[in-house]
């Protein structure tokens, strides 16, 4: 079953070929509660825990593509969920640092990257609109959760040459937007899709409510 996503990639446009064979490698039904595991290979987004959402594994790809991961890069995910994507890209990159402000889903997911023997990822629970200034820079950054701008912390933490990734908007309708830095600011670089996301809650977001 680990490719039976890859039509409906393939079928959206996705042509980055280690974005494919990573879809292809890890099962999206391991990292999604046991209830939706019968749709896990359907391209839709399922429920977890906490109000959230496991991302639409089409969207998933086309913001993984927008990053160009080579291998080597050093990553920071925005809102490790079950850690699906997290999974993905500790295929595609060499080091992953996720953040997760709730406590459970951090441990989920933590359970659920051991099972897989994934060594390259590790999972934060923090402000993920703070990033992780420890650990920074970060040759990408994937904020898979809406604000109207790109928060400053984050911004601050890609490296020169890198790329971030965002939903831009108030939460629930969203233009997911890649950035590059160069030497002096991060810049609007182009628009990846349109989607819905939950809103990003921190000190440099939403307030929590």
């Amino acid at each position: 079953m680990t490719d039976a996503l890859i039509p409906a990639l393939r079928a959206v446009g996705i042509r980055d070929e280690r974005v494919l064979d990573a879809f292809g490698a890890i099962r999206r039904g391991d990292f999604v509660p046991g209830a939706s595991r019968g749709r896990a290979y359907e391209d839709v987004p399922l429920p977890i825990p906490r109000g959230q959402v496991t991302t639409q594994p089409s969207l998933t790809a086309r913001m993984l593509e927008a990053l160009a991961l080579r291998g080597s890069e050093r990553v920071l995910e925005v809102g490790t969920g079950h850690g699906f994507q997290t999974a993905l890209l500790a295929r595609l990159a060499d080091t992953v640092w996720s953040v997760e402000r709730f406590a459970d889903l951090a441990a989920t997911a933590r359970a659920n990257l051991e099972r897989w023997r994934i060594g390259n990822a590790r999972v934060v629970v923090a402000d993920g609109s703070s990033g992780l200034p420890e650990h920074a820079p970060f040759d990408a950054i994937v904020v898979s959760a809406a604000f109207t701008r790109v928060p400053e912390p984050l911004a601050e933490q890609v490296a020169a040459g890198g790329r971030l990734v965002q939903p831009i908007g108030p939460g629930g309708r969203e233009d997911v937007t890649l950035y590059v830095r160069d030497e002096t600011r991060l810049r609007r670089a182009g628009h990846v899709t349109a989607a819905h996301f939950v809103p990003l809650v921190g000190e440099h977001a939403f307030p929590a409510g």
